[in-house]
């Protein structure tokens, strides 16, 4: 699929209400397998590859923000005629989702933010930096399959398995390092909580993450959910960071509650503004 900025690719299945699969910064459309096949029973399940990910084209500029990747989205359910959407975001994915939810909340259905990288953007300047180099060193210097097999297996929890290390390392190792960059410095801009704070008191927010997470841990959930009082925080048990690898089916029910929780809200908040 072309697009304004250039080529898009994405994994797909399934017919019926749209769920869309944001990605994190060390992933694809790959990793998305479990929900693809799970999902695709009743959803129209799209997983993209984000711009400079898996086929997808780069973007123009060097130090994109997160308001660039929430446009490329807008154009890309665009392209596939989906006018609104359930949207799951993990980490990086998951701030790609707020900023797109803050900018077009009625493109929503559900938002479902797992494993919340928050951004950077209030950390202080030395901070940011300090992290934000960590990241393009490491894909510099030891290239993707060194920097996947260093930082892969710190993303599951104490449970997972030879099988899960293996899976989340080889996704890891096939990121394209200028794509890998752009996205580094993306969440070096990002603030997760500020668009949470823009979204509507009526949007359906979820919260979801691993406990035993040293990526994006409780704390770091637990302020996101706290942007808006009330927002359902669900955890599972002794999972990592990339827990919808590692715990698929409790990832899989804790989403497909949510979905059920709201099925037509969206539809039917239109009909009535329609009626209006």
């Amino acid at each position: 699929m072309q697009l304004t900025h250039g080529e898009m690719s994405w994994r797909e299945a399934g017919s019926g209400d749209p769920l869309v699969l944001l990605h994190g910064i060390g992933s694809s459309a790959k990793s998305w397998t479990a929900q693809i096949e799970h999902f695709g029973r009743r959803h129209r399940v799209v997983a993209w590859n984000a711009p400079g990910y898996g086929g997808s084209s780069h973007l123009k500029d060097h130090a994109p923000t997160p308001q660039d990747y929430a446009d490329v989205l807008a154009q890309f359910l665009d392209a596939l005629k989906i006018d609104s959407a359930h949207v799951v975001g993990h980490s990086l994915g998951a701030l790609m989702a707020a900023r797109f939810a803050a900018g077009a909340p009625g493109r929503i259905r559900t938002l479902t933010l797992a494993s919340c990288a928050i951004g950077h953007a209030q950390l202080p300047l030395e901070e940011r930096q300090r992290l934000l180099l960590s990241r393009v060193d490491d894909v510099t210097n030891l290239g993707p399959r060194g920097m996947a097999e260093k930082r892969g297996p710190r993303l599951l929890g104490p449970n997972a398995t030879a099988e899960d290390v293996r899976k989340v390392v080889d996704v890891m190792a096939e990121v394209e390092p200028a794509g890998y960059a752009q996205a580094a410095r993306m969440l070096s801009q990002g603030d997760m909580l500020g668009d949470l704070a823009e979204l509507p008191v009526g949007l359906p927010l979820q919260i979801v993450y691993g406990t035993a997470d040293v990526i994006t841990p409780e704390a770091v959930n637990l302020r996101a959910a706290a942007v808006r009082p009330g927002t359902p925080v669900a955890t599972i048990k002794d999972a990592g960071h990339a827990l919808y690898v590692e715990a698929p089916q409790a990832f899989n029910t804790i989403v497909e509650n949510f979905l059920g929780q709201h099925l037509g809200q969206h539809l039917g908040q239109h009909l009535g503004q329609q009626r209006g």
